[in-house]
């Protein structure tokens, strides 16, 4: 898009501007609009009152010549109120009065007009001044959109940026995702839980500080990326439909870790720090840990989990509950809740159950508007093939 630029804007431009001209006198809206008529369009007006209304109309002037004694309400009280009004704010003023005193001018120029010609008028000083402070106008305006366009410029191409990191996300969470037939969407419902529980704690002190809206977003962009360590585990664990042995459990956990190495990988390989990442990669390594220290892989406990980890730990525990899979039906929300509520302050953060069971129905909601069918699990589990035994 092309903006013209202040070269471009040349004086004949000026022609189509607007000049509101406001006296008490007739004979000097006479004289004003004589001088000015043949180069602007002109409109008048005989008191302050009528000056704002006329101000406030279309066309909307583009610069005020206004006098300062005037009955019932002076120049300097139009001033006041032209600039009270965001509609006016920016409308140049220049006083046009008999009153030459030093005081006087320091006075209007103090309430922001923006000159001050003496009376009588002088028409060659007045259309200097006047067509001086509309290319000044002009300038200013052009500036105005410029500054609009390329702050929408800025916005748009945020907006880009922000979409194809949140596609990247999704796509590299996806890389475990379709080697696990259980998942379905779940990256979705997470997300979704993980982002319910955080809007929910904003309000509990021990959690606004850190849960503010922007770290909100963060979470919730960092959650789908909660299993990316899933890649590196064999297929005969990963993929296995019964109870794995204990030597085949010790390898599954270690995809905590391996999701947030490969992470961290990416965080040294960018150029500048990602906010989002460092989140990313605490969800990873500790969403698994337990409030009570009996968790994996470090055996954090308490308040030592990370906040993101232990609001994953919830939502993740709830989804695997609930959900359908190939080869089992779905837990009922009342005996999953019951699950968690017994896990509260062994293997959850109370505080994070206190919100799950305030925001239920939220969930509920969630976990209905990304449920997966039947067919969709059917067809993912067929797709990787003959499940090892």
């Amino acid at each position: 898009m092309d903006v013209p630029t202040p070269a471009i804007l040349g004086r004949v431009e000026l022609v189509n501007r607007t000049i509101l001209i406001v006296d008490d006198a007739p004979e000097n809206l006479t004289v004003l609009g004589e001088v000015l008529a043949p180069h602007f369009r002109v409109r008048a007006a005989n008191s302050g009152s009528r000056a704002l209304r006329i101000a406030a109309s279309e066309p909307r002037p583009d610069l005020v010549l206004l006098d300062i004694m005037m009955p019932e309400m002076d120049g300097y009280a139009v001033l006041e109120r032209l600039r009270a009004d965001p509609a006016t704010r920016d409308l140049p003023v220049i006083f046009v009065t008999a009153m030459d005193a030093v005081a006087d001018e320091e006075k209007g120029l103090q309430l922001g007009a923006v000159d001050y010609i003496t009376k009588p008028i002088q028409p060659a000083i007045v259309l200097a001044r006047v067509r001086a402070h509309l290319e000044l106008k002009q300038a200013r305006d052009w500036l105005k959109d410029q500054n609009a366009f390329l702050e929408g410029e800025v916005a748009k191409r945020m907006r880009e940026n922000l979409e194809v990191q949140d596609v990247s996300i999704r796509a590299l969470a996806r890389l475990a995702e379709v080697r696990d037939p259980e998942t379905g969407n779940h990256l979705l419902r997470t997300q979704g839980y993980v982002r319910t529980l955080a809007e929910h704690l904003r309000a509990h002190p021990r959690f606004a500080a850190a849960l503010t809206p922007r770290m909100i977003g963060i979470l919730a962009k960092s959650a789908p990326l909660h299993d990316i360590g899933k890649v590196g585990i064999p297929d005969h664990i990963l993929l296995k439909p019964g109870k794995l042995t204990p030597e085949e459990w010790v390898v599954m956990k270690t995809h905590a870790k391996l999701g947030s190495d490969a992470i961290e990988a990416a965080e040294r390989d960018a150029e500048h720090a990602i906010e989002f990442l460092a989140t990313a990669k605490e969800i990873a390594h500790w969403h698994h840990e337990k409030w009570d220290g009996s968790g994996y892989p470090d055996g954090l406990a308490g308040e030592a989990i990370p906040l993101s980890a232990r609001l994953m730990a919830l939502a993740d525990v709830f989804d695997a509950l609930i959900s359908r899979r190939v080869y089992k039906e779905p837990m009922a929300v009342e005996k999953a809740t019951q699950i968690i509520i017994e896990g509260r302050a062994t293997h959850f953060d109370p505080a994070v159950v206190d919100a799950y069971l305030a925001e239920q129905a939220t969930f509920i909601d969630i976990a209905r508007r990304y449920a997966d069918t039947d067919e969709s699990l059917i067809a993912k589990a067929a797709s990787l093939g003959p499940r090892p035994g």
